[in-house]
């Protein structure tokens, strides 16, 4: 994975509560076993036409709207377990996701994917959401070395919460194996002293 540290970006709004995994990445597919072309399909159903034309009126399909920050309403990444919903996320090109509140399985799934979920207040998102609305160039920074996310365009800010495990992951660009490789000397070095005497 790419190492996270801070991110300057325009955001992709997504105003919608309790958006699932099924809206994010279709059941139908869900058959590959690797993540490439996941991307393709997010919000595959909101996005394209059963011709598979593009919708005009979704988001997605806005060119007034990119970046690497995907801001959603409440409630983000419910039902299904499935990770293929940050695949989806991941292979599109966002690399945080914004909002008041993540499905719990979702939260781990986008962390171990290198995206980085960032809860704020409702206050804090509705703030984004009018400011976006306004411009849609407007920015966000997202630093995570000290947990802050800042509306560019009033400058507020807000600290978010992660766990320690998976900042420290997400800022050298680990996956867990790459973690466990990462402490190799020291978890050989525990060995040799826990080795019984002969």
């Amino acid at each position: 994975m790419e190492k996270f540290n801070t991110i300057t970006s325009s955001v992709v709004p997504l105003p919608i509560e309790n958006v699932d995994t099924d809206q994010i990445i279709p059941a139908r597919f869900l058959k590959a076993t690797d993540k490439e072309g996941f991307g393709d399909n997010l919000f595959a159903d909101w996005r394209y036409n059963k011709d598979q034309t593009p919708k005009t009126d979704f988001i997605l399909n806005n060119p007034n709207y990119t970046g690497e920050i995907l801001v959603a309403g409440k409630n983000f990444g419910s039902g299904s377990s499935r990770e293929h919903a940050a695949w989806a996320i991941a292979g599109y090109g966002f690399k945080v996701v914004v909002s008041s509140f993540f499905a719990d399985i979702f939260k781990n799934n986008a962390l171990n994917n290198g995206i980085l979920p960032v809860v704020v207040s409702p206050e804090f998102l509705a703030e984004i959401f009018a400011a976006v609305n306004e411009n849609p160039k407007a920015t966000l920074t997202v630093d995570l070395v000290n947990q802050t996310i800042t509306n560019n365009a009033n400058g507020k800010s807000e600290n978010f919460e992660i766990n320690a495990y998976k900042k420290d992951c997400l800022l050298n660009g680990f996956d867990d194996i790459d973690y466990l490789l990462s402490k190799k000397e020291l978890i050989e070095e525990f060995e040799r002293k826990s080795e019984l005497p002969k």
